[in-house]
């Protein structure tokens, strides 16, 4: 996790409550779209609501800036219940992927419309284009139209002009989604830092693991309407608390079995896919016999030649896939079972000896706090 991402968990804890969503369910006909959503959002956090395609995440944001009604609940932003209040009553903008830039409008006077539609003195708006122009870094772009810029520079102005109206709330649909993954990557702490100088409360929808992992203090992984975890990015990857959170973040190892030792500080599970037990060195809620799957991530399984020590998590398999990716490697390891295990393993690993290749036994490994046991 980023180093920004970590100053904004730190804020949010124990901050107060700023944005509430109480309940709020959206149905279209039949068919429910938000499913009983329940947040909370701190002031000037940074919050990401991420999920695939059709999870409901754009509906509920397209609800926080007035552009759908909840069929039921209700939206409270810094004490005042908004729920019914028009898009353009709600102290909040929306930038969108598609940046809306008008480009008949140079920067300078994209930046100041919102301004000029509250009636703002001309002073005031001169002054308002003027910080913001230099907060995104574009002063000498001033007298340029939108398509004399380049797409990161779209969407700093589209960002400048979001924020001249120094709203409550700062919506964010896919913000960096038009821009190719080079300059995503070097736009994610760009734009961190520029929302931090502001001071202002963020929700941001995206599909991209990356880009809210690096970028929010919080995240909502969101499926099928509903809300499935809401953590910090570390507790998200580290302790996801179902199935889909722990597919969805990342690349993890699923094993399917079922509880056979019960104990305050641990657990074992057996699985038909891995030869022996596995040992889990933290306790579940739940009882002996009943089913559950271990998560193990890849880069905490390790591979060798040599057999692991015996009361330890292991297990034999032969090397079936290699992907080099230059810092470290992705080995898919076939166990007797028909199982494949992915272990990424930094190439630091193997200078004192080459590393294991095609069609070659190898053993695969983990320690008891690597795997989290999840109940559903």
């Amino acid at each position: 996790m980023a180093e920004s991402s970590l100053h904004q968990a730190a804020k949010t804890a124990g901050a107060k409550s700023y944005l509430q969503i109480v309940d709020v369910v959206k149905k279209f006909g039949d068919n429910t779209v938000v499913d009983h959503i329940n947040l909370s959002i701190a002031k000037n956090d940074i919050f990401a609501l991420l999920g695939s395609s059709g999870c409901g995440k754009s509906t509920l944001l397209r609800m926080l800036a007035g552009m759908e009604t909840p069929t039921s609940g209700k939206i409270i932003l810094d004490g005042e219940d908004i729920t019914a209040l028009a898009p353009y009553e709600r102290p909040i903008n929306m930038m969108f992927q598609s940046y809306a830039l008008f480009p008949h409008m140079t920067v300078a006077q994209n930046i100041a419309f919102g301004l000029k539609q509250d009636r703002l003195s001309r002073s005031d708006i001169a002054e308002r284009v003027e910080r913001m122009l230099e907060l995104v870094q574009m002063k000498k772009y001033a007298h340029r139209k939108p398509y004399q810029l380049s797409g990161g520079q779209q969407q700093r102005v589209a960002l400048a002009r979001s924020l001249a109206k120094r709203p409550k709330l700062l919506l964010l649909d896919e913000p960096l989604g038009a821009l190719d993954k080079k300059l995503r990557q070097q736009t994610q702490l760009e734009l961190v830092n520029m929302i931090e100088q502001v001071g202002v409360t963020c929700i941001m929808v995206t599909h991209d693991q990356e880009e809210a992992m690096t970028m929010a203090g919080r995240i909502g992984i969101m499926s099928e309407g509903q809300l499935l975890q809401v953590a910090t990015p570390g507790e998200i990857y580290e302790h996801p608390n179902c199935r889909f959170t722990a597919e969805f973040i990342g690349e993890t190892n699923l094993f399917g079995g079922h509880v056979v030792e019960d104990e305050p500080d641990h657990v074992c599970i057996h699985s038909t896919e891995l030869p022996r037990p596995v040992r889990v060195g933290h306790g579940i809620t739940g009882t002996m016999g009943m089913p559950v799957w271990l998560s193990l991530r890849p880069e905490r399984v390790g591979v060798s030649r040599r057999q692991p020590v015996a009361s330890g998590n292991w297990a034999a398999g032969t090397v079936g896939d290699i992907a080099y990716l230059g810092g470290f490697s992705i080995f898919h390891v076939r166990l007797d079972s028909g199982k494949v295990v992915k272990a990424s393993v930094p190439a630091t690993h193997w200078r004192e000896e080459a590393a294991p290749t095609w069609n070659e036994p190898v053993f695969v490994s983990w320690t008891d706090n690597d795997a989290v046991v999840l109940t559903q």
